[in-house]
């Protein structure tokens, strides 16, 4: 086997764990756990899935109304209603400042984060905001994308594993598809933040112009600073997206050697 064939097996199985380990398990294991949650029916959520939640949970935000001996323990968050995310990591952070929330009460300002399928942080209170400048709910931008979020990254992980077992040609083409995860998602990242602040309603109670939102950095809107940048999950997307590459260039130049 030419040694360029090996590299790339290598390359697209590193890209495939990452993509598994950060993504697409603790989707599949929490999946559909938040409804169940939302409906009252918390003794029905699998012990797999409080155990992904609490493992992926570990060290990352919560809300200042959490107890905190509710931490990282997603049956006591249940138990004293506190907010919960999905637990998948997150991938982009925004936070937004106000004279009205002090630093005292909220030190990080009011943080949400964005995941493939779904949100955490202070999202009741980001509504809250959003509803007072006459912006919709965060839940109403990207419905599709989080529906189709965890099988399309499970059919992803079939095409790198075609990708791995097979040195076909056109096989090779599929690795642009991981390649190009973080362009695709900061393009429907910025669109639905464009939609948002092009899509405000009469019923804000404070009054402002249809706005672009701040995609990455910081920026001002009304009274509130708003910062906005990448979190652990994108330097992810960012390494799958580097392999990927990798790996296509490898069977590439395999193949191309291997037909002379």
């Amino acid at each position: 086997m030419h040694p360029s064939f090996m590299k790339a097996k290598i390359f697209a199985s590193l890209a495939l764990i990452i993509m598994t380990l950060a993504f697409t398990l603790p989707m599949i294991t929490f999946h559909g756990t938040l409804n169940k949650i939302d409906n009252g029916k918390g003794e029905e959520i699998s012990s797999l899935a409080i155990k992904s939640w609490n493992l992926y949970n570990q060290g990352r935000y919560k809300s200042v109304s959490v107890p905190k001996e509710a931490h990282n323990n997603l049956e006591e968050m249940i138990d004293t209603g506190s907010e919960i995310g999905v637990a998948s990591l997150p991938i982009w952070a925004v936070s937004l400042e106000a004279p009205n929330y002090p630093k005292e009460a909220f030190p990080e300002g009011i943080p949400v984060f964005f995941h493939f399928d779904g949100f955490s942080g202070e999202v009741h209170e980001m509504n809250t905001i959003n509803h007072y400048v006459g912006m919709d709910p965060m839940w109403v931008g990207g419905q599709l994308e989080r529906e189709v979020g965890i099988y399309a990254l499970l059919l992803l992980s079939l095409f790198i594993i075609y990708f791995i077992a097979y040195n076909h040609k056109v096989l090779s083409y599929i690795m642009l598809v991981p390649a190009s995860l973080p362009l695709l998602f900061i393009a429907d990242y910025a669109y639905w933040l464009y939609w948002f602040g092009h899509n405000l309603h009469n019923w804000g109670a404070f009054k402002i112009k249809p706005f672009m939102p701040t995609v990455f950095g910081d920026g001002k809107i009304a009274q509130f600073t708003t910062h906005s940048y990448p979190t652990i999950g994108f330097y992810l997307i960012l390494a799958i997206s580097l392999l990927s590459l990798l790996a296509f260039f490898a069977k590439q130049k395999a193949i191309r050697e291997s037909e002379q």
